[in-house]
């Protein structure tokens, strides 16, 4: 159980929404095998229950960590925890998001300053890391002369790119893709699984997503092994990179299914990929990703107001109107009872 969850269980709204950015944040240390501390997790509760900002929790860390002069390598890593946990959750407490490579930038600037003096500089030098899930093996990343050039492609490439048409498996296997993409060009020399997850995160709030938490809290590392499969190949020994693992850690955040999420699988020695994760009836839909946020928005709260749902999923209220519009035009969504006392009905199983 999290320290946090009797604020999610019992607390108010805000302080439930604090406590699992607060998860999310401390979860994704486990990418780079690091732990914060007691002092980070007591001074984060003072945050959820409204006693500080979360400028004064970056500024007692500071005050907490130049209080011991000298310092064991051990106690510095708790520290770039401590420090980026609170630097990622002021991140996703904003309700802001632009997609551009110096948005990535920025992110890796905020979470490392103060603690990498290359916060938020594309690296300039090449790069190999031994991965345990290849066993000490390296994917091959981007030639450090070509991360802006290629990072501005790729980017280019997804803004420009339609998802209309487009089945809810097909448009999570693009996102991934692309997801996938940024973090093998690895921008920066180090930081750059958290960098990227906390990106992505934000990316799929602009589509109206309520993101399950829970998983970059308790699969961070599967996320970055599930990476580093999507872009590993090894014909010699028969290793052909594949996105399986990567997919259903999407489907598991995306649509909230329960595929098998574990990290044995994803090593190299392992057999157990059996074709696509799970489909499920949404597969099949004729929506857009944004028309699927509301669906699964109403979902969980049949009795939903538009003025509510369009907090829920980040869009204005114009922008709600036209995608329950297009919704039940579809035959997906049914209002019933009228406009007071009325309730919505999803037509199918998200």
């Amino acid at each position: 159980m999290s320290e946090f969850d009797k604020y999610i269980r019992q607390g108010e709204p805000v302080q439930a929404e604090k406590a699992r950015i607060w998860q999310v944040a401390i979860g994704l240390q486990d990418v780079d095998g690091l732990k914060t501390s007691e002092y980070l997790k007591e001074t984060a509760e003072k945050h959820i229950e409204g006693d500080i900002s979360i400028d004064e929790v970056r500024a007692r860390l500071d005050s907490y960590y130049e209080s011991k002069a000298a310092r064991e390598t051990a106690e510095e890593r708790t520290e770039e925890a401590d420090k980026v946990s609170a630097a990622i959750t002021a991140i996703l407490s904003e309700k802001t998001f632009t997609f551009s490579p110096d948005y990535l930038i920025c992110i890796h600037r905020r979470l490392f300053m103060g603690i990498y003096k290359f916060a938020g500089q594309i690296r300039n030098y090449n790069i190999s890391k031994k991965e345990w899930v290849l066993d000490g093996a390296s994917v091959l990343y981007s030639d450090a002369y070509m991360i802006r050039q290629t990072l501005e492609y790729d980017f280019r490439q997804e803004k420009e790119f339609s998802y209309a048409g487009l089945t809810t498996t097909d448009s999570i296997k693009h996102l991934a893709s692309f997801i996938s993409g940024i973090w093998q060009i690895h921008a920066f020399g180090e930081g750059n699984t958290r960098t990227t997850a906390v990106f992505t995160i934000k990316y799929l709030r602009s589509f109206g997503f309520s993101i399950d938490n829970d998983l970059f809290e308790k699969h961070s590392w599967y996320f970055r092994n599930a990476l580093v499969r999507a872009n590993y190949n090894n014909l010699t020994k028969g290793i052909v990179a594949t996105d399986e693992y990567l997919l259903r850690f999407f489907r598991n955040l995306i649509l909230g299914e329960n595929n098998t999420l574990s990290n044995r699988e994803v090593h190299i020695a392992s057999q157990s990929i059996k074709g696509s994760a799970a489909k499920s009836q949404i597969d099949t839909l004729n929506c857009s990703l944004e028309e699927l946020a509301v669906l699964k928005a109403i979902q969980e709260n049949p009795h939903i107001t538009q003025d509510a749902l369009k907090n829920v999923i980040h869009k204005s209220i114009a922008t709600v109107k036209r995608l329950t519009i297009s919704l039940q035009e579809k035959g997906l969504l049914i209002r019933k009872n009228g406009k007071r006392d009325g309730f919505w009905e999803v037509i199918t199983d998200c």
